[in-house]
C-alpha cells in the first residue's frame, strides 16, 4: 500500500515487455489519430449539412420574395387605378358646381400640389441623406 500512489489501483504484475525496442505501437497516437479522423468527418458533414440547409433557405426566400414581389406591383397597379377612380370622381362631383373645364382645372391643380409637396419631402430626404454619407467638405 505504501509504493503506490493514493487514488491510483496497483499496476498488474504482467505490463508489457520491459524493453522499449520490443514495445507494440504506442496506442495514444492511434487513439488520437482516430479522434482527429473522427472530427474531421463530423466537420465535413456538419459543412454538408449546412451548405445543404443554405441553399434550401435560400431557395424558399427566393420563392416568396419573388410572391411578395408580385404581390407588391399587384397592390400598386390597384392603387393606381383607385387614384384614377378618385380623380374621375371627383371631377364628376365638381361638374355641376363649376363647370367640367373647372372641375378638371380644380383635380389637376390639386393632384399637381400633392406631386410638389411629394418632391420637396424627397429632395429634403435626399439631401439629409447627401449630408450623411458626403465627404464631410462643404462646398
Amino acid at each position: 500500500m505504501a509504493d503506490t500512489d493514493p487514488g491510483l489501483a496497483p499496476l498488474p504484475p504482467d505490463t508489457g515487455p520491459a524493453d522499449p525496442a520490443t514495445a507494440p505501437a504506442d496506442t495514444s497516437f492511434t487513439a488520437l489519430r482516430d479522434d482527429v479522423t473522427a472530427l474531421v468527418e463530423d466537420a465535413r458533414n456538419y459543412a454538408e449539412a449546412e451548405v445543404a440547409f443554405q441553399k434550401t433557405r435560400a431557395a424558399l426566400a427566393g420563392r416568396h420574395g419573388a410572391r411578395a414581389l408580385v404581390m407588391l406591383v399587384l397592390a400598386l397597379v390597384l392603387l393606381h387605378i383607385a387614384l384614377i377612380a378618385l380623380a374621375v370622381g371627383a371631377v364628376i362631383a365638381l361638374a355641376p358646381l363649376v363647370t367640367i373645364w373647372g372641375a378638371i382645372a380644380i383635380v389637376v391643380g390639386v393632384m399637381l400640389l400633392g406631386v410638389v409637396l411629394l418632391v420637396t419631402s424627397a429632395l429634403k430626404d435626399g439631401r439629409m441623406l447627401s449630408a450623411m454619407f458626403g465627404s464631410g467638405e462643404t462646398p
